[in-house]
């Protein structure tokens, strides 16, 4: 472990030390440290796999509660630190100006030195990178838990820059004991149910501590790249190609507590947001352009726009005036500020109607700073702020609305018929009346996007158009999106679209957009129907498909990858994944949801946000460039016969696994599945109907249970056997390695299930496998285990899991003890619970709390729940 970190760890470790004895006695520490010296004694062979378990047996269930507690703060606290070195790793590298993989710099390079200046100009043109929030429920952490971190975080930063024998820094290592404290005596789990609007409104910290201030930052990361030295001098040449979305509000899918009010109020609580964003900056940079008339004359056009701000508000322009003298600029733009402030307050007589009519104001400064020689103040922070504008608009982020193809069928009947209308279908009405009226608020690009979940036919489609245009005048412009998530679905993707150009409502929308379309594919259902392996294979053949079919058709396609944030749901590092895109299916646009715990752990801190953004703008960049999607293709050609055999018999063994009677059932026994509901993580149910069955249950709590049970099956299951169905000698197994070499998708398919390998322990997964009574089904899982592991390292040339990714190999080695800790204390409850001869209700509630508080920490620990 580098110095620094260790350093970080061992500090926050003996505060929270510290603090378990003013708490508890010095009993609870020693208690927390017996059980983390068992654990580790285990996991070395140095003692008995037995003895964490007797030692967690032998407490009282409150005294086991404090100390689930203790190692889940505990994994608050480095997982803090660990994002803190992260960020001092970035900054020192930004300091010495090395280069870094995966920069945008790195890409424009390897682009302009593949296609040409006129290429890479084009490519940059084009560039699209549309992140959507989703409000699934995979993070599993309090607000008031994920605040105090941030406190601890902000102070052990103020650390690094303090003199250890100071006074500074005793006071700012007090203030750390108390914020750990505080931490520790917060509850870490929330008692009351979330509702979609408290979903909004976590979601918008993101926006407010983080992305509205690094949007600007990476679009100048961008245009230093294509010009060294020359950005904030001249008109930049970067045109604004991030587009946030977000589900939240607008994700009606399964969830009755999304309603046409809710998402009327999420995007009103979005647009406060970003005018209040929108207004601060350009009030601070307002105050601090104090350019005189004398050095930098003001153009006609700003003196023609002051003249005319200060006939219609000659009060208001007047006390600017006094307050700027001779300082036309900073007048105009502190006027700017106040209209902002004025549209945010619904003030008709200052507001602006729309962003494009702040657009051209700033248009005015801009173009006077520069026509006087400041063009240092044009191009610096105005264009900052011009940048903003353009990316959030007055509604921060696009609100797209979401509904299953079978609500929308049952509506259209219920409409043509003339007769009563049910609940259902009159919110289906009053949602697209609401989508008209933020269109007519905000503008079209606040609300047009319609996802069609489960995606049959193109009639899903035509059934929304035709339910919007029954409104009549009140109808608003949608581009309906089809989702596909089954495997069948997926199969079927490119004939639906053909089908979707006979539509009326379609083809018009082709030709007001400029022939462009957008199609949804969901990583989540396919991957719990088909398994991890079949499931990728199906997913890049659907994307190689439908970019041959826009081809074909002279459409601009966009793909929205619906992953989540483990790798059982897609999930995995996102530059990696789009480097593994079928050929042609980029094309410089990239569209994909990011949910739950991905939210804060890529956009909750700037410098990390940064990087994520930088490490995806160079990896749409380069997959679209000819020689990656040349040697892509040549790869798939070459080996996909070889990935064929290996799907099918990887599907097979899967369906076997899941079709077995009665899986549902024990599933539900060897896991805290249906008790993760009682997180109340989310406003969401986990199943999508009242039915108990696997097809009902929501991909989310599926890969959620299988992560807490330290399995993790999603990511892997069925590989093994794959594998083993084409290597059965020393020719197969050349050839696996070269595919794993030269093929970026069967690169990261091995990766991500090599990931899944590492977090999964053996040991303790079989005490948890052992809950079913079902030897059969638990060596069957055991058995795919052992042959994926053993497979997946032969392959890959490891002698060990993650052996060439070390960074994360630390950390999951660290940490794999004291999740072994939590693990324990989870099975002392589950195993009470499953075995049904608890009835006293005191002792219940302390099982099940002991049993929540535990899936918290491991969630904590192992940074994944669903």
């Amino acid at each position: 472990m580098p110095d620094a970190l260790r350093r970080d760890v061992r500090l926050l470790g003996a505060m929270l030390g510290d603090g378990l004895v003013e708490f508890g006695g010095p009993d609870l520490l020693s208690d927390v440290e017996r059980l983390r010296h068992a654990v580790i004694a285990a996991r070395r062979g140095e003692a008995g796999a037995d003895e964490p378990a007797a030692i967690v047996a032998g407490w009282s269930l409150e005294r086991a509660g404090l100390v689930a507690r203790a190692f889940t703060v505990y994994f608050h606290l480095t997982n803090l630190a660990e994002e803190h070195h992260r960020i001092r790793t970035l900054r020192e590298r930004d300091a010495r100006g090395a280069a870094v993989s995966g920069s945008v710099a790195a890409a424009v390079e390897a682009v302009r030195s593949e296609s040409g200046e006129q290429r890479l100009a084009a490519m940059v043109d084009g560039l699209e990178f549309r992140p959507v929030f989703t409000a699934h429920p995979t993070e599993a952490r309090r607000r008031a838990v994920v605040t105090s971190i941030q406190r601890i975080s902000d102070l052990l930063f103020a650390l690094d820059g303090q003199a250890e024998d100071g006074a500074e820094h005793a006071e700012t290592e007090r203030r750390m004991r108390e914020e750990i404290d505080l931490l520790w005596r917060t509850a870490l789990r929330r008692h009351t149910q979330m509702d979609p609007l408290d979903e909004v409104r976590t979601a918008m910290a993101a926006f407010d501590e983080t992305i509205f201030r690094v949007v600007p930052r990476i679009y100048r990361t961008l245009d230093a790249a294509l010009d060294d030295g020359r950005t904030g001098t001249r008109p930049p040449r970067v045109r604004p190609y991030l587009r946030f979305g977000s589900w939240i509000g607008g994700d009606r899918d399964g969830n009755p507590y999304v309603t046409a009010q809710v998402t009327r109020e999420a995007v009103m609580i979005q647009s406060e947001h970003v005018l209040r964003a929108l207004a601060t900056m350009a009030t601070r940079i307002g105050r601090e352009l104090t350019v005189s008339d004398f050095t930098t004359r003001a153009s006609d056009g700003l003196r023609a726009a002051l003249g005319a701000a200060r006939t219609a508000n000659p009060v208001h322009l007047a006390e600017i005036a006094k307050r700027s003298p001779d300082e036309p600029h900073r007048q105009f733009l502190l006027h700017v500020s106040d209209r902002i402030t004025a549209t945010l307050e619904r003030n008709a007589d200052l507001a602006y109607a729309n962003p494009d009519e702040l657009l051209a104001d700033l248009a005015v400064l801009q173009e006077s700073l520069a026509e006087g020689g400041a063009t240092r103040q044009a191009y610096g922070r105005v264009q900052d702020l011009i940048w903003q504008v353009e990316t959030f608009g007055f509604h921060l982020a696009e609100l797209e609305i979401r509904q299953h193809s079978e609500l929308h069928e049952k509506a259209l009947d219920e409409v043509r018929s003339g007769g009563p209308r049910s609940e259902m279908t009159e919110e289906i009405l009053d949602t697209l009346r609401v989508v008209g009226w933020i269109q007519r608020r905000f503008g079209e690009a606040a609300c047009r996007r319609y996802v069609v979940s489960f995606t049959r036919s193109a009639q899903d489609i035509a059934n929304v158009h035709e339910l919007a245009a029954t409104l009549g005048d009140d109808a608003p412009v949608l581009d309906v999106i089809p989702l596909f998530e089954t495997g069948e679905d997926l199969e079927r993707a490119p004939s639906v679209l053909a089908g979707m150009l006979e539509i009326p409502a379609v083809r018009k929308r082709l030709d007001d957009t400029g022939r462009r379309m957008e199609v949804m594919l969901g990583y989540s259902d396919s991957a719990k129907q088909l398994g991890p392996t079949s499931a990728t294979l199906r997913l890049y053949d659907t994307q190689e498909a439908l970019a041959a079919f826009a081809a074909e058709h002279d459409i601009t396609l966009t793909l929205f990858h619906g992953r989540g944030g483990s790798l059982g749901r897609g999930g995995g590092p996102a530059n990696r994944a789009i480097l593994a895109q079928a050929p042609g299916s980029v094309a410089g646009r990239f569209k994909v949801t990011e949910q739950g715990e991905v939210i804060f752990a890529r956009y909750g801190q700037p410098q990390i946000a940064l990087r994520h953004l930088e490490q995806v703008t160079n990896a749409v960049l380069l997959a679209s460039t000819d020689a990656v999607q040349h040697r892509a293709r040549e790869a798939a050609a070459r080996f996909r016969p070889l990935a064929d055999r290996i799907s099918d018999a990887a599907r097979e063994s899967f369906r076997s696994l899941i079709e077995t009677e009665g899986f549902a059932s024990w599933f539900g026994r060897v896991s805290p599945l249906e008790e993760i509901a009682e997180l109340r993580i989310g406003s969401r149910p986990s199943r999508r109907k009242a039915a108990r069955g696997l097809e009902d249950l929501r991909a989310i709590p599926w890969v959620f249970a299988w992560t807490q049970t330290r399995v993790n099956l999603p990511g892997w299951y069925g590989l093994g056997s794959g594998l083993a169905a084409v290597s059965d000698d020393g020719r197969a197994l050349d050839e696996l390695r070269e595919a794993y070499a030269e093929w970026p998708l069967f690169q990261t398919l091995l990766d991500n299930a090599e990931m899944s390998l590492a977090k999964t322990d053996r040991a303790i997964a079989e005490r948890y496998l052992a809950l079913g009574e079902r030897p059969e089904m638990t060596s069957a899982v055991l058995e795919e285990y052992d042959r994926t592991r053993r497979l997946v390292l032969a392959v890959t040339g490891h002698e060990l899991l993650l052996e060439n990714r070390r960074v994360l190999s630390r950390a999951v080695e660290l940490r794999n003890p004291y999740v072994d800790a939590l693990s324990h204390l989870q099975l002392r409850a589950l195993e009470a619970l499953r075995s049904g001869t608890v009835t006293d209700e005191s002792e219940l509630a302390h099982l099940e709390d002991l049993l929540l508080l535990s899936v918290n920490g491991v969630a904590a620990g192992l940074q994944n729940t669903g």
